[in-house]
């Protein structure tokens, strides 16, 4: 584990809080002039992971950020809804985020209320994003026109200390912990751990805000051999059955050393593959 230094005791021991809104750490800097980013907080429950699959229960919050620093200045709205998925949840999918068949029946999404968050939102974040993007996107068009940021890869957890991008163990190596896949549970822990009080000067959500601007990479692995087909999955690439090719999104920086691995793990030679740029907003579609 990777505790954040200073929430060690003298006996050097950590307590772990239990969450409760009472902990967001709001900037005293509202009436100052400062540049301020309204982003929208996102997490789904959904009936399974596949394209099929349906929303179940989703949550969102508009909070107001401080570019400069990342602090939290203020929350300006929050939705929450069960989605009633039109057929039966099995039991090992309930088991997951603990919502029934009967706390869904009959129930659906106000998308105007969504819409009015969305349309108030600079960007829209989760953890994961590109899973909760693509039943957004699904579900609800205006999502495919948003500036997506993901907390689990455009924030350098490595580099600042932790060895997992788990937002269950993020929060707990950050000291506090709460009741995971539960929508609106997990929307206001994220929000909290990338605004974290322990964080002086740069907060991670900084990270967020810096790279929602940044266009990204998309390395397509044309051609390679069947057989690297383990050694591209555990490198993080995604199979397109439609297309028939390995592929993985990447920032600028990473561009370079992507092409060297390629050369060295799959081509054995030269670089045979496709490099796309993707803007902004078609991040993590």
């Amino acid at each position: 584990m990777s505790f954040k230094k200073d929430l060690h005791n003298e006996d050097g021991k950590v307590t772990l809080e239990k969450f409760d809104e009472n902990l967001f750490n709001f900037s005293n800097q509202e009436n100052l002039d400062i540049e301020v980013k309204n982003l929208c907080f996102l997490d789904l429950e959904t009936t399974g992971l596949n394209h099929d699959d349906e929303i179940v229960e989703l949550a969102i919050k508009l909070v107001e950020i401080n570019v400069n620093n990342g602090e939290l200045i203020r929350i300006n709205d929050s939705f929450e809804s069960f989605n009633d998925p039109g057929f039966e949840m099995d039991e090992k999918n309930i088991a997951v985020h603990g919502i029934s068949n009967d706390m869904v029946s009959g129930q659906s999404i106000d998308w105007d209320r969504v819409k009015n968050i969305f349309d108030r939102s600079d960007i829209v974040i989760a953890h994961n994003a590109r899973f909760d993007r693509s039943f957004m996107d699904k579900s609800f068009p205006l999502s495919e026109d948003k500036v997506w940021a993901c907390s689990l890869n455009d924030i350098d957890w490595p580099g600042l200390g932790f060895n997992s991008r788990s937002q269950e163990l993020l929060c707990i190596w950050h000291g506090f912990y709460y009741e995971s896949h539960r929508a609106m549970a997990d929307v206001d822990a994220l929000i909290h751990l990338v605004t974290h009080p322990l964080y002086k000067d740069q907060k991670p959500i900084k990270q967020l805000i810096d790279s929602s601007n940044l266009a990204g990479y998309k390395v397509i692995a044309l051609n390679s051999p069947f057989e690297k087909k383990d050694i591209l999955k555990a490198n993080s690439y995604f199979w397109d059955s439609l297309n028939k090719y390995w592929w993985k999104s990447i920032k600028e920086e990473e561009l370079e050393d992507e092409k060297s691995w390629l050369e060295n793990n799959v081509y054995d030679g030269d670089f045979m593959g496709q490099v796309e740029m993707i803007m902004p907003n078609d991040r993590y579609k």
